[in-house]
């Protein structure tokens, strides 16, 4: 018989993950249908999105030849019914205080930053670069992890080496880029281009690099359909970015730049997002949503 939810206890609540302690060794990790955007939680949620999100990252945990936090199949029965399908067992790890970001193509905040300096991170560009540029190689633009309602803060690698040593920030670098590398060519073999993507990593007890938390999830990453991609112009995509664009439309009548509470998302805006999440999932792992865990 599983478990209660209530039966564990709640150790932290984020914008869209709760954590809950299994024993001394390992946790729940839950993923709500909770959506966030510019640092603010948004009403309503987006129906199925938590079992998009674990099914996804189940997936590249597979794919993926790199260590991983899990500690059991998603029909573990230590997971409560209530929570079956958007839930994890995962080990208990050290976790480190950064966002392990890749970049293949220039959009976002590493637009902004390039079209102000000419780096990305403290990296260096060629000129001439433009919205959804394909950058010559993929870089690491780490950035530090923020408290819920404040921002993310792009950093140097650099900073990362003088918090954590070079050894471990070389050691960082070199996952990330890897792990991006592999996962950009599984999408782009499905016909969607992975512009960037965002991990994180932990330490287990014996010091091993773990990869944590989401992987490559809508969520945590930029998908764009590689049929319809024109540099210059801002790409449409499988992500949340759907609901960031109506956020910031004139339909929307709220100014993200104020310290006011977005408007509720219109039925439309919430079954379109849906959509897209669904979609992606089918469009990368080559399987239905409808058949994810029976």
């Amino acid at each position: 018989m599983r478990p209660l939810l209530s039966s564990y206890k709640l150790l932290a609540a984020g914008k869209v993950r709760d954590i809950y302690e299994v024993d001394a060794d390992t946790l729940l990790m839950v993923v709500s249908d909770r959506i966030s955007a510019y640092d603010h939680s948004l009403e309503p949620a987006i129906p199925d999105k938590g079992r998009v999100l674990t099914a996804m990252s189940a997936y590249f945990f597979d794919a993926i030849d790199f260590p991983n936090h899990l500690a059991g199949p998603l029909d573990d029965e230590r997971i409560p019914a209530e929570v079956l399908g958007r839930a994890m067992v995962v080990h208990k790890l050290e976790m480190l205080p950064f966002e392990c970001v890749a970049r293949g193509y220039l959009t976002g905040s590493g637009l902004k930053e390039y079209q102000a300096s000419g780096t990305v991170c403290g990296v260096e560009l060629p000129a001439g670069l433009k919205e959804a540029s394909r950058l010559p190689e993929p870089i690491f633009s780490p950035a530090t992890k923020a408290e819920q309602g404040e921002h993310d803060e792009n950093v140097s690698f650099e900073v990362v080496a003088a918090k954590l040593g070079s050894e471990r920030a070389e050691e960082l670098r070199a996952a990330t880029l890897r792990i991006y590398a592999t996962a950009a060519k599984l999408a782009e073999d499905k016909g969607i281009i992975l512009a960037d993507t965002k991990f994180e990593f932990g330490l287990d007890a014996g010091g091993t690099l773990i990869l944590a938390d989401e992987v490559l999830t809508p969520d945590s990453s930029r998908y764009w359909p590689a049929d319809s991609y024109v540099e210059g112009e801002v790409q449409p995509s499988f992500d949340k970015q759907y609901v960031r664009d109506w956020l910031t439309s004139p339909a929307s009548g709220w100014d993200k730049e104020s310290d006011s509470t977005p408007p509720h998302l219109p039925e439309d805006v919430v079954a379109a997002t849906r959509l897209r999440y669904i979609e992606a999932y089918q469009r990368i792992s080559g399987k239905s949503f409808a058949d994810f865990l029976g």
